[in-house]
């Protein structure tokens, strides 16, 4: 299928930062049971790029604009890796991370690691250009893929690849109040008061251990796990204490800085919480599942933790801003003014943009078992290279286990400082879970 056309504006800032820092590139990684192999994987990503426009686009410089063009699109790339260990993955995913997509020839590119210690796992990587697709759609692209892989063992593949049709700018899915005139108004009075909340507020960030261009700076990942029993703990307590999974994860990470940097500050911390929010269901256009776009905004909140602030009354703070900035549409005024946001942190990258971040999709509704395939884990993250000083995490539960991948730009922040907040962040989690503290701000 044919389908060029001008990309968007935040389609145009997501290949701004894949060219200019290598940053918000997604990379999905599954953890995969089964004799899956090269050919089996080459024969799959074809059809999948056959059946997603986008996929089989490629970004070029035509009529003084960006646009996506579907000729000359190369096959998605594959390489395939052998790591002795397990836990081998994780430096694939600092590769794929660090290098930015060619969007000359094509716009996702995968990576299987066979484990030799264990014959029967494997890790499929893929990382896909943020313009194409966010956290959700790259998960379920994975399934799709994995669907043809069983198709193609078992023989049961169908001769034609039905196409999906392709999505315009998310700009363009938007409701009326973004539009025109008025969508100009709206988004110049939302960029105001977010930055005139910022100059008042003056949240406190991590800062930065070494400063580095943003060229020069490169991005780590540190991962872990809540397995089944302390999930379910976590999703209890939640819904005792009248909040959210996705809020207390952003009261856990913003404990776990002001933990950090309350040893040389004053009692009193003020914060921002960046989150992502998934705009799916808050549109008036319908989506296939599999459909790969862009359909995700975030929000901004303020918060200020004093010395034996509670832990869940900061959860409920959350819950609360959320709530708030979705009923006035802020999710949707964001989009407008992503570009601005994003050309000043390129344009003045000693500023830091926020405290924390959080990407949690939830709970994954994909299938475990694809014939002789099994899915044992799926996550994801998306490149932070640019965004210094703060503590990231992408999160997504599957078959009941939460899978956390924090994400963090060094050397703005070392590889032992982020450890040692990952771990406060964890241990809070834990903590809050097993009635094993007060549930305050406290050194852990």
């Amino acid at each position: 299928m044919i389908d060029n056309r001008k990309l968007g504006q935040l389609e145009q800032v997501m290949e701004k930062l894949n060219n200019r820092a290598k940053t918000w590139n997604i990379v999905t990684i599954s953890r995969i049971k089964g004799p899956l192999n090269a050919e089996i994987m080459r024969q799959a990503l074809d059809i999948i790029q056959l059946r997603h426009p986008r996929l089989n686009s490629r970004i070029v410089y035509s009529q003084n604009s960006l646009r996506f063009q579907t000729e000359g699109t190369t096959k998605i790339p594959l390489r395939v890796v052998k790591k002795f260990d397990d836990e081998q993955w994780q430096e694939v995913v600092r590769e794929e991370m660090n290098q930015e997509i060619d969007t000359s020839k094509c716009l996702l590119r995968a990576v299987l690691v066979h484990i030799q210690s264990d014959n029967h796992v494997n890790y499929l990587i893929t990382t896909g250009h943020h313009a194409v697709g966010d956290g959700l759609s790259s998960i379920r692209l994975q399934s799709e893929i994995l669907t043809y892989c069983q198709q193609i063992v078992s023989g049961n593949l169908s001769d034609s690849v039905v196409s999906l049709f392709p999505l315009p700018p998310i700009e363009e899915l938007l409701p009326s109040l973004t539009k025109g005139l008025k969508g100009k108004i709206v988004s110049i009075l939302f960029l105001l008061r977010i930055s005139v909340q910022k100059l008042l507020y003056r949240p406190e960030t991590l800062g930065f251990e070494k400063y580095a261009p943003i060229v020069q700076r490169r991005c780590d990942i540190i991962h872990r796990q809540l397995d089944e029993e302390m999930t379910q703990q976590l999703v209890h307590r939640c819904r005792q204490e009248k909040t959210t999974v996705n809020s207390a994860l952003c009261a856990a990470m913003m404990f776990a800085v002001a933990s950090k940097i309350k040893k040389s500050k004053r009692q009193e911390i003020r914060m921002s919480c960046l989150t992502a929010i998934d705009l799916r269901k808050r549109l008036a256009t319908k989506f296939n599942e599999h459909h790969m776009a862009v359909l995700v905004s975030s929000i901004i909140g303020f918060h200020t933790i004093q010395t034996n602030k509670n832990f869940w009354e900061l959860a409920r703070e959350v819950k609360q801003t959320l709530e708030t900035s979705i009923k006035r549409g802020d999710i949707f005024k964001m989009i407008l003014v992503s570009r601005h946001m994003i050309n000043f942190c390129l344009a003045y990258p000693k500023q830091l943009a926020g405290t924390v971040l959080l990407s949690n999709i939830g709970k994954i509704n994909i299938p475990k078992n694809y014939g002789p395939f099994e899915l044992e884990e799926i996550s994801f993250a998306s490149s932070q290279s640019l965004y210094a000083g703060m503590l990231t995490s992408h999160t997504a539960t599957f078959q009941g286990k939460m899978l956390l991948n924090f994400v963090f730009s060094e050397p703005s922040i070392s590889r032992d400082t982020m450890e040692e907040l990952v771990n406060n962040c964890m241990l809070y989690i834990l903590h809050v879970c097993q009635f094993k503290i007060e549930q305050k701000l406290t050194s852990v």
